[in-house]
């Protein structure tokens, strides 16, 4: 078990590291390419990160409640409201901290603050781990780890069959996914993309209906883990990870030709794919760590999966505070961040790589507040 744990660890801290990385380049307008989202259909390596957190919170998610005999009872649905409560709990929290910061400078704060609510985005990358820890969860205890896949299977038909019936493959108004964010949410409280055309499509990447096929993510996940436990060797549960990863992307590619791999949309093509990619990914660093015993190098990102979410939430308070205090500097505004990005990581590297620089300096200033956690083994469970 420990040395499962460790590699999954690896695996969430790599993850963790990763969406900290592509969440703070210096600049927004120098990015090199495989560090931006795909505009629309298709998948860079930033589009990797989000889903294979979410694999690794299903390979969790089976081990958590492997001690439940993966019951639903109301010690275990409480778990469940619980974790949802206090994830959108930390969304909304982590929003007004940015209003609050942002309105410091306001000319009427009380006026500025007035307009949170009215405008604020209800969606996002932690009410959707919200949505998804719940329901994959509810799903994952009442139909149990081995029917996981008939369940992952019928989501993932289901919403092919929603997407084509509707003929919701392009970027527009009329997409079904829009038309539901939009009736539901309201405008105001929706992320716009922007389509080939221009136009902004209130359409949002964390969007309702698109939450759906992450349950199947989830569940996927967890039918990986339920793997690895039964296992009889270490390369036994390799082999297994390796089979179902495998073959899920090859699935995944074929159905790429009929519904394309998209993350704004998590399209079916796109869960298969992705989920696939990280069930290698997981056995490659079973088979490093456990196996050929090379473990030296996992330490900086076991830092990172030991307290993920704690230490994703602080990288996004860290910027908030940076970005809200501002001072003159060579006839113009600044605040900390920039400064560092234009006048330190710029002429030592130039803007892309610049960019990049300074995003990876939040990660190692991170893993100096990681690092510490886990050698005294103090875990801030979110």
């Amino acid at each position: 078990m420990k040395n499962r744990l460790l590699a999954l660890d690896v695996l969430r801290g790599i993850t963790i590291a990763g969406m900290i990385t592509v969440n703070n380049p210096g600049s927004w307008a120098h990015i090199y390419a495989p560090l931006e989202h795909a505009a629309w259909n298709g998948c860079t390596p930033t589009d990797l990160v989000f889903p294979f957190f979410m694999f690794v919170m299903g390979v969790a998610m089976l081990i958590s409640y492997r001690k439940y005999d993966y019951q639903l009872t109301a010690q275990t649905f409480g778990k469940l409201c619980y974790r949802l409560l206090m994830i959108f709990a930390i969304a909304y929290g982590l929003s007004l901290v940015s209003r609050l910061l942002r309105g410091i400078y306001a000319d009427d704060f009380v006026e500025y603050m007035k307009g949170w609510l009215p405008n604020m985005r209800i969606m996002g990358v932690f009410p959707r781990l919200g949505l998804v820890s719940f329901f994959g969860g509810l799903l994952l205890l009442t139909f149990k780890p081995k029917n996981a896949p008939w369940v992952a299977a019928v989501l993932l038909i289901g919403y092919c069959i929603l997407i084509g019936v509707t003929h919701s493959f392009e970027l527009t108004q009329d997409n079904i996914l829009a038309r539901v964010d939009l009736a539901v949410l309201g405008d105001s409280h929706i992320y716009h993309l922007t389509n080939a055309a221009g136009e902004r499509i209130a359409l949002d990447p964390e969007g309702l209906l698109s939450t759906i096929p992450c349950f199947a993510h989830v569940l996927i996940g967890a039918y990986a883990g339920k793997l690895i436990l039964e296992g009889q060797t270490l390369w036994d549960k390799v082999n297994r990870l390796f089979i179902m990863g495998s073959i899920i992307l090859m699935v995944g590619f074929l159905l790429d030709y009929a519904f394309p791999i998209n993350k704004s949309m998590w399209s079916a093509s796109y869960v298969l794919v992705t989920c696939g990619l990280a069930s290698l990914l997981l056995a490659l660093l079973i088979w490093i760590i456990d196996i050929c015993g090379k473990k030296r190098w996992s330490v900086f990102f076991e830092s990172f999966g030991a307290n993920p979410l704690f230490i994703y939430c602080l990288s996004a308070l860290f910027v908030y505070v940076m970005g809200a205090i501002r001072f003159e500097y060579n006839g113009g505004m600044c605040n900390p961040w920039s400064f560092y990005y234009k006048y330190c990581m710029v002429p030592l590297f130039g803007d892309t790589l610049g960019s990049l620089m300074s995003a990876l300096t939040l990660v190692g200033l991170m893993w100096c507040i990681a690092h510490p956690l886990y050698r005294k083994r103090i875990y801030i469970k979110i």
